[in-house]
């Protein structure tokens, strides 16, 4: 299957993201992509630089005739986002990702495909290693931990560039030129409760939510997709208000920036009231298919019956019901001045009670500072008012839009001299690292593009072939043209 992947045009390109994606590159765990990058720069002898944190820096001299150029930063992260499906064996921590070609579409077999930012890594590796492509002087930036946290641009050397351009390579519309982006917060509650013992006259049962899209929490979350975290708690409050419900455990979602797609959630309650559970369970399912049948053909809601263990008080799994439901997921706020933009959002991505042991993990994100507090802050009380220890960390700055950037100029005019129609120049919703590394080199003029990458953060991620073809030549022909000092 890689060969298939390998044989596509740019082969330059695409074989340099088959030998990526053979590499596990977990987000914090990228020790092996960092020595694959190490090492490939020294093979083609140009000067490699590694800083403190672990980003990568490859420099190129500029190609015969542009030397008078400026020299620009091509910039991509090297972490992937790691979802599976549960009946897929996989191992991300040994494995290389297994790629299929179905038409014009590259896809993985059951797990995410790695082209949000393999793409964009491959590309730069296309350019670095090029000997018949004209291009300025070059220091192409491969940062660590996007995914989960943005770690490797907050700590990027403030002196270890020297470029005023900069061109990102992280954005999934291949028809948008992006200017701007939306910062983000992690807002994490934890609790422990007192466990009760298992109980004779207790049933107990678990829910199982599975199927949902998934997907980015940044560039989906506009699409109201289902949240598997939202809806398993939907079920078990429908249930606690005609039963005494006890939870034994939670566990749904993963990572903060995907939208959780599976749930499950064990419980307790009296037999004598299982009748009336069942009724309110399965009234409460069809409701929410229903709701969601445009959206998620293939959403499966089950309940099956589980062992008896010891669980929360009522009083204690009622309280933690209504935190949940309480906790804004989706769209808060669309932007008033940019059409269509979402401005702030959040993802209940994570909810996990093991042992008594309860963690609630949201990533919440917004273009404006004070709205993304504001969010954050109102789901922190929620969670405080159930007792929850609250915490807000991986505070990270949106990137604040440039319409008079003379690369932003320069990408337009070439987008319509190539594709005979004009770009859309937006700001995404997504968090690009460009507004940390804008807080790094202050001053730099920057844009972010891409090709058309689809269901990132999840297990039914692909890329388009010839979406990728229009990407690379964008970025042949913007090289051409960067200024001259």
């Amino acid at each position: 299957m890689s060969q298939q992947v390998r044989n596509q045009e740019p082969k330059s390109l695409w074989n340099h993201f088959s030998d990526l994606n053979a590499v596990p590159r977990p987000s914090k765990k990228e020790e092996r992509v960092r020595a694959f990058m190490r090492d490939f720069g020294k093979s083609l002898d140009l000067e490699v630089v590694e800083d403190q944190i672990g980003n990568v820096i490859i420099k190129k001299p500029a190609t015969l005739g542009m030397e008078d150029r400026k020299s620009i930063i091509l910039q991509s992260h090297l972490d992937m986002v790691h979802q599976k499906n549960n009946d897929t064996d996989f191992d991300f921590l040994t494995q290389g990702i297994v790629m299929t070609v179905d038409g014009d579409i590259i896809k993985a077999n059951g797990t995410t495909l790695g082209a949000d930012n393999g793409i964009g890594v491959a590309a730069i590796m296309a350019v670095l290693s090029s000997t018949d492509i004209a291009h300025p002087a070059i220091e192409a930036l491969f940062t660590i931990d996007e995914e989960t946290g943005m770690t490797g641009a907050k700590e990027l050397d403030k002196n270890i560039l020297k470029s005023t351009i900069l061109l990102n390579l992280d954005t999934e519309e291949d028809d948008e030129i992006d200017i701007g982006c939306a910062g983000g917060v992690d807002v994490t509650a934890t609790k422990k409760y007192e466990l009760l013992p298992a109980k004779n006259s207790f049933v107990s049962k678990k829910i199982t939510v599975k199927g949902l899209n998934g997907g980015h929490s940044g560039m989906d979350i506009i699409k109201g997709l289902g949240n598997a975290n939202k809806m398993i708690n939907r079920l078990a409050d429908a249930i606690q208000r005609k039963a005494s419900l006890h939870f034994q455990s939670i566990q749904g979602g993963s990572l903060r920036n995907a939208i959780p797609r599976e749930a499950v959630a064990v419980f307790s309650i009296e037999e004598s009231e299982l009748d009336q559970a069942m009724k309110a369970f399965q009234s409460c399912k069809a409701a929410i298919e229903d709701e969601y049948k445009s959206l998620e053909k293939n959403l499966y809601i089950s309940i099956e019956d589980a062992p008896n263990d010891e669980t929360l008080s009522a009083t204690d799994s009622k309280q933690l019901i209504y935190a949940l439901l309480g906790v804004h997921n989706g769209v808060y706020r669309m932007s008033p001045d940019i059409d269509g933009l979402v401005e702030t959002s959040n993802n209940l991505a994570r909810v996990t009670l093991k042992n008594g042991d309860l963690q609630i993990a949201c990533l919440t994100r917004s273009s404006v500072d004070s709205s993304k507090v504001d969010l954050a802050m109102s789901i922190a009380a929620v969670m405080k008012l159930a007792g929850m220890e609250t915490n807000l960390s991986g505070d990270y700055p949106g990137w604040q839009p440039n319409p008079n950037s003379a690369m932003l100029e320069i990408a337009k005019s070439k987008y319509t001299e190539l594709f005979n129609h004009e770009p859309r120049v937006v700001a995404c919703h997504a968090g690009l690292e460009c507004g940390l590394l804008g807080e790094r080199y202050p001053g730099l003029d920057m844009i972010s593009f891409g090709p058309n990458i689809r269901g990132a953060h999840s297990p039914d991620e692909h890329v388009e072939i010839k979406s990728v073809q229009k990407f690379w030549s964008l970025l042949q022909e913007l090289l051409k043209e960067i200024p001259k000092k």
